[in-house]
């Protein structure tokens, strides 16, 4: 999708801090302050502002939709308007966990748990966790290049990833009380919601039996928009086209 949107944009796409080759500081088990999306946004804009953006339109995708909130409602006057690429915010999400949704997140509840518990688990074999993830969260088969795959595996099979990926996910402990001090808090900006349709293969993904995504996503928002797209959890691999043509519609009329 980058070099496409880059034709009309000045296109800004970092790593979040403990993934790909961005930093892992350490922390300690009890400190969420490290890895929480606060902390995550604060990367951000800082990257932003280095760059010499004070203003920019954010979009995201998985973790990256969780960061970007965070981002908009802590600095609402930076972000222009937000994308967020299938994500259901992990405040309803908890709070309305059933069975079907705590099944097809079972890898939150996994690297949640303390040290070296998840860490020794997902080292044993990233490969076997990377095919898992893949395959079970996309719909349309090989929508990955085998650079992209390579990419994934090599950052995937690097302890100090793993390790701080396990503390992103715990960090959603402070999330959740950043997230209940904001609750009824309306994002300023047009806020646009896309979905994946297809995700037969992992029932209960991001809504259980009792959210809807946009349903939700409107009690966050009052300028909001989306739809679902024919495609599994990866969007920007499985439908990069018809991303492309919804962002820049979206981004043309903001």
């Amino acid at each position: 999708m980058a070099p496409v949107l880059a034709e009309q944009f000045t296109v800004v796409c970092p790593d979040l801090r403990g993934y790909g080759d961005s930093e892992k500081p350490s922390s300690s088990a009890d400190d969420f302050s490290v890895y929480c999306k606060r902390a995550s946004a604060n990367d951000q804009l800082a990257v932003m502002k280095a760059l010499g953006f004070d203003t920019f339109h954010l979009v995201g995708h998985d973790r990256g939709v969780r960061v970007a909130l965070r981002l908009t409602l802590d600095h609402p006057d930076s972000v222009m308007s937000l994308t967020s690429l299938d994500v259901v915010p992990s405040l309803e999400a908890f709070e309305n966990m059933d069975a079907t949704l705590a099944f097809s997140w079972f890898h939150w509840h996994l690297m949640r748990q303390p040290s070296p518990l998840p860490e020794t688990i997902f080292s044993a074999d990233p490969k076997l966790f990377l095919d898992f993830f893949l395959d079970t969260w996309s719909a349309i088969p090989n929508s990955f290049t085998d650079a992209a795959y390579n990419e994934y595996l090599r950052c995937f099979s690097h302890p100090e990833t793993v390790r701080a990926m396990c503390a992103d996910y715990r960090s959603v402990a402070l999330d959740l009380e950043h997230d209940q001090a904001d609750r009824g808090k309306k994002l300023s900006c047009p806020v646009l919601v896309l979905w994946g349709a297809e995700m037969a293969k992992r029932p209960g993904w991001q809504t259980g039996k009792h959210l809807d995504m946009m349903t939700v996503w409107r009690q966050r928002a009052d300028d909001i928009r989306g739809k679902p797209l024919p495609c599994g959890h990866f969007i920007p691999e499985e439908k990069p086209e018809e991303l492309v043509a919804e962002l820049s519609r979206f981004l043309a009329e903001t």
